[in-house]
């Protein structure tokens, strides 16, 4: 099952931003709600309605303010 992880990661990354935010979206009570979800594509090949797929999504959002970081490397003098 895929919610385990996902929810682990929206969680770390909830713990580890100071200035920032989690948004987690979990579409499997919704699918299970809709009837004609529970039964497979019609025809072999054919790909199931946008409304019965199911995703699990987390999304981080941070201010954007922090510094930059030069991640090249510099000749030091000596």
């Amino acid at each position: 099952m895929q919610v385990a992880p996902a929810l682990a990661v929206a969680v770390l990354a909830a713990a580890l931003s100071a200035c920032g935010g989690v948004s987690y979206r979990d579409t499997n009570a919704a699918v299970d709600a809709r009837p004609e979800c529970a039964s497979g594509p019609l025809r072999p090949g054919e790909t199931p309605p946008t409304w019965c797929e199911r995703k699990v999504q987390a999304e981080w959002k941070s201010d954007g303010g922090g510094e930059k970081v030069d991640f090249k490397k510099k000749d030091e003098e000596r």
